[in-house]
């Protein structure tokens, strides 16, 4: 079952407002990293006859199965939203960790599917949508509004039949009766937004995850059931296996030097060849022509390997590998792809897709070129920014105004494929003249698309090419653990490094203040004649600024764990904070603080290795401390040898001086957090 207890909208809108007013971010996301548009440049493309303001996302994964996450890709340039596989199974029980970047370009990972159920995702993605149009609302995407939510679904004909994925589907096709329903829970505060034209068609494509070892057949049956009973468009994903095993050994241990990473020989077995996958592309084609809908491949799913990291529990025999390897294998399935169909199928992609790689794949005609491994690591969304910059910055530099003008002048193969083109000569020479500074769409008048089309093909065999021979992409350049300062990590005062809240994909690792000062750590005790107070220690706080966890949106990925410079969890070490009872209750073994409101204040449960205390902070100023075997009433915090009511043996006090300073760190009158949002 799902770790994961979706915020309410309420809560995700009045959030969104009110940080944007007061912290100029949007879910600690600052704005500076909000990606800005270039007027002197167009970045839009067509997705499956959908306009999409940039070719950029976050690939179907970590990074799109909740709401904050998709606004968060969007508000850092993603205009193509690839949302997280769905299937008929959706109360899958994945074993944390599941995700493992400590190998900085290189990934490795065990889960694969969305953790909510089906009318949980769909109501996610709807809050996504809608956040998005109150986004736009407010000013933040000025000349970037087109956005193209593309579905994701697995795994057999089965399941996508079945009548919980069918409602999904339609769902998404037509989501007017969740979107008023979420529209009534916009807090009355922001009323003016409940006026807001919210999109009601979310998507009309589809993307087919072909998981490892899915029957060819299987494979075509799904995808035209889903174009012709369905009625979306269709991307089918493909595996990385459809190289070869000869030829997939050989760029991978042999050109790339990473001869420790085995593929499993049965996996060539089970995958799809390229053989039965070309004569799958050729008739799902014809099928979409007939049937008035458009086809395409996404290259490519993750790889399946030999599990021999100790980071998975015991017994994990297989992960999917991820990163920069994969960049190169799947670059040369595009190129052999392009060599036997040209362009006549659009072709997305995503693997091991970086700053220095993006505007080559852009280059290449893909689209989307969407992303996950790389969001894993650094500066994590904010990096989006930075592809787009990139991007940008090279289009510039070539003075090309448009994508496709961009696709002809990246690798310098514009007067190769004008070659191939049955051009009057005089047209030829004008084509030629204006990638020199004039205008090559004009100038090639009927005849554009064609050299595109050519340009592309030829770009893909270079930049395959390129890639094959770029050190970058070899083990000995790639695989760069973590380096650790060897200091274990405690509850308070680490590092500060902030790489635990960037690379998490769920945003719920969050920073919030706490006033340095020593919190007494001592305990009531009963003597004779009297009570009195028995100092036991203190916790210092050296540093104000500390890292806290949103229990809600921490499902113990473990990907915090291997970007933390100290040796530790910190979903697990750092203070952890649950949103709702949802939360608390649906996560029993884990501790942390509820932090609710009642009528006389705030009441504050604690758990520590299954040990619940709590305590109640009344406006009046006294408090109540009860837990196993006592319960005691406070006339104040400095008032505690005044307590009153029942007791068995010494009672911990330090802990109960922990969970109010952390309470009142987390909901200071000037923290916006999850916490503190929920609360108001």
């Amino acid at each position: 079952m799902s770790d994961l207890f979706p915020v309410p909208f309420a809560t995700l809108v009045d959030r969104m407002i009110r940080e944007l007013a007061v912290k100029k971010a949007v879910y600690d996301l600052r704005r500076w990293n909000f990606f800005q548009a270039d007027p002197a440049v167009d970045l839009s493309l067509d997705i499956h006859g959908r306009r999409a303001a940039t070719p950029f996302g976050p690939a179907a994964g970590p990074h799109t199965q909740l709401a904050p996450n998709i606004v968060l890709a969007w508000l850092a340039g993603a205009r193509v939203i690839e949302l997280k596989t769905v299937q008929v199974i959706d109360d899958l029980d994945i074993a944390r960790p599941c995700i493992d970047m400590g190998g900085g370009a290189v990934g490795w990972n065990i889960e694969w599917s969305q953790e909510l159920g089906l009318v949980q995702s769909l109501e996610e993605y709807v809050k996504a949508a809608m956040l998005i149009e109150i986004a736009r609302a407010e000013g933040l995407a000025p000349g970037l509004d087109a956005t193209v939510f593309d579905m994701s679904v697995g795994y057999d004909l089965a399941g996508i039949r079945s009548p919980a994925v069918r409602a999904f589907l339609d769902g998404m096709k037509d989501a007017r009766a969740i979107v008023e329903k979420l529209r009534a829970e916009i807090p009355d505060a922001h009323a003016r937004l409940r006026d807001l034209a919210f999109p009601t068609a979310l998507a009309s494509s589809v993307t087919l995850s072909t998981f490892h070892g899915c029957p060819p057949q299987e494979i075509e049956a799904i995808a035209a059931h889903l174009m012709t009973e369905v009625g979306l468009d269709v991307v089918v994903k493909l595996n990385p296996t459809l190289l070869g095993k000869t030829d997939l050994e050989a760029i991978l241990h042999d050109r790339l030097g990473f001869t420790d990473v085995e593929v499993p020989p049965e996996t060539f077995e089970t995958d799809a060849t390229w053989a039965e996958v070309t004569g799958i592309v050729e008739r799902l084609g014809a099928l979409a022509e007939r049937a008035g809908r458009r086809f395409g491949v996404k290259f490519t799913n993750t790889l399946l390997v030999r599990n021999v990291r100790d980071f998975f529990p015991a017994g994990t025999p297989v992960a999917y590998l991820s990163g920069r390897p994969l960049h190169v294998l799947a670059i040369e399935l595009v190129r052999r792809f392009r060599d036997q169909f040209g362009d006549r199928f659009p072709v997305s992609f995503s693997a091991g897709i970086d700053a220095e790689n993006f505007a080559d794949a852009v280059a290449l005609g893909l689209k989307p070129v969407s992303v996950c491994s790389d969001l894993l690591i650094g500066n994590g969304y904010a990096k989006g920014a930075d592809y787009l910059a990139a991007l940008v910055a090279r289009m510039k530099g070539l003075g090309a105004d448009d994508l496709e003008v961009f696709a002809l002048k990246a690798f310098g193969a514009a007067d190769e494929a004008l070659a191939g083109l049955d051009l009057a000569p005089e047209r030829a020479a004008a084509c030629r003249a204006a990638l020199a500074g004039g205008d090559p769409r004009a100038a090639a008048g009927a005849a554009f698309g064609a050299w595109v089309s050519a340009a592309l093909i030829l770009n893909s065999r270079r930049h395959a090419d390129r890639v094959l021979d770029d050190p970058r992409y070899r083990r000995d350049a790639t695989v760069v653990p973590i380096e650790s300062s060897g200091a274990t990590l405690g509850l308070l005062d680490c590092e500060m490094c902030g790489h635990c809240v960037t690379v998490c994909p769920n945003a719920a690792v969050f920073r919030f203040d706490l006033p340095p000062e020593a919190i007494p750590l001592d305990r009531l005790v009963s003597g004779r004649y009297a009570v009195h107070i028995e100092r036991v220690g203190e916790l210092a706080v050296a540093r104000r600024q500390q890292i806290g966890i949103f229990a809600d949106l921490c499902n113990a990925c473990g990907n915090c764990t291997v970007a933390c410079p100290e040796i530790g969890a910190p979903h697990e070490v750092k203070p952890v904070f649950f949103g709702g009872r949802a939360a608390w209750d649906g996560q029993p073994n884990r501790d942390g603080l509820l932090i609710e409101r009642i009528p006389e204040g705030l009441r504050i449960l604690g758990r520590t290795a299954g040990d619940a205390v709590t305590v109640e902070r009344r406006d009046d100023g006294s408090l109540r401390y009860a837990g196993e075997g006592f319960d005691l009433t406070f006339p104040s915090i400095d008032g505690l040898l005044d307590a009153s009511g029942s007791t068995i043996g010494p009672v911990d006090l330090g802990r109960m001086r922990q969970m109010l300073a952390l309470t009142d760190a987390v909901t200071a009158p000037k923290s916006l957090n999850w916490v503190s949002v929920a609360l108001s």
